[in-house]
């Protein structure tokens, strides 16, 4: 059974791309107590480091789930107190419409995403497909009020508490802070690995892999394990060929996406870990899209044999996004398995 309570004080945290701090500040304090050291570098990245208990080699492995969301960022204030905006990551547009955010100012302001009403619209305008730049933020203040807490270029993030829906969670960014979720977890109950365990919370993934590239950089791991979520498009009109995970299958485990085809020994690492634990899992290719495995894979001086444990997700980069939590607890015991297994796995074939 997973603890509900912990994920839902994570995915609501703020912190979009670049502005990670409130999130960083609550991963620091959850995951000091379970691991050796944690450190942050620079760029923003929190490195937690749980030390092998029989690891002659010095060999290590980088976890990677990045902490921030995506959002958007204050470009203009207009004379009418009206926000104008930038993405921060990829949007599906036309989930926005009439949507609550959170503009983080001086304080905190909600706000509302305002578009033209549909009852002014041409026809035209009412058959295609809306664009982010057809959007403004309404905070319900004149512009004298919103410039006292509101400035160009502080950030904004979805407003939308975590619910259960059946066996499923439903909130904005479970894309990514499932996954920080889960590696938070997956270190409390980490026993014995015998290799070093790097788990990275990464920054700004969401807009070009960022964090995980500095972070696989300064670690040069032997291994990489990414965490990320996956498109289940197990809905209404999808063709089978098309759903590339169903909520409720169990853990994905990535053979591809568009920025890395999955060390093929990991892939069948996994498999086997899954396989002998009786852990319910399934394939994914991702022919789109691109996650931190990418980074770990190829930033190291050498290479990492790298992989990755993704979580079925329907909605991805909307304003709400939704995981099954049988499957989230696959993916904890996944990982959990994988790090204690690691080093007994012959990586010569």
């Amino acid at each position: 059974m997973i603890n509900v309570s912990l994920l839902k004080e994570i995915c609501e945290e703020a912190g979009a791309p670049g502005f990670e701090k409130r999130i960083r500040d609550r991963v620091i304090k959850e995951v000091t107590p379970l691991v050796d050291d944690v450190k942050v570098d620079n760029l923003g990245n929190v490195y937690a480091l749980k030390k092998g208990k029989n690891n002659p080699d010095n060999l290590s492995v980088m976890v990677a789930a990045h902490m921030d969301e995506i959002g958007f960022i204050v470009t203009h204030i207009d004379k009418e107190g009206f926000i104008r905006f930038h993405t921060l990551g990829g949007f599906d547009p036309k989930t926005l419409t009439a949507q609550r955010v959170i503009v983080h100012g001086k304080k905190d302001l909600v706000g509302v995403m305002g578009t033209k009403p549909i009852h002014v619209m041409s026809p035209e305008e009412r058959n295609k497909n809306p664009k982010t730049t057809d959007y403004f933020i309404d905070l319900g203040l004149s512009k004298e009020e919103v410039e006292k807490y509101v400035s160009i270029g502080d950030p904004i993030t979805r407003e939308r508490s975590l619910i259960k829906m059946g066996n499923c969670v439903n909130c904005k960014s479970i894309d990514n802070r499932v996954s920080v979720f889960i590696l938070i977890e997956a270190l409390r109950n980490l026993e014995n690995n015998d290799i070093d365990v790097y788990g990275v919370f990464t920054v700004q993934e969401e807009v070009g892999i960022r964090g995980a590239n500095v972070a696989a950089h300064n670690i040069n791991p032997d291994f990489g394990i990414g965490l990320d979520t996956t498109i289940a498009f197990d809905t209404p009109g999808a063709g089978e060929h098309e759903k590339v995970t169903k909520l409720g299958e169990g853990a994905a485990i990535k053979v591809m996406d568009a920025s890395t085809i999955c060390d093929y020994r990991m892939v069948n690492f996994m498999k086997k870990v899954a396989d002998d634990k009786k852990i319910k899992w399934q394939p994914e290719i991702l022919t789109a899209g691109g996650t931190d495995t990418a980074g770990i894979q190829r930033m190291g001086k050498k290479g990492a044999i790298s992989g990755a444990i993704s979580i079925p997700t329907r909605y991805l980069h909307q304003v709400i996004e939704m995981a099954n939590k049988d499957d989230i607890e696959d993916c904890i015991n996944l990982l959990k398995s994988c790090l204690e297994e690691i080093n007994t796995y012959d990586w010569s074939h």
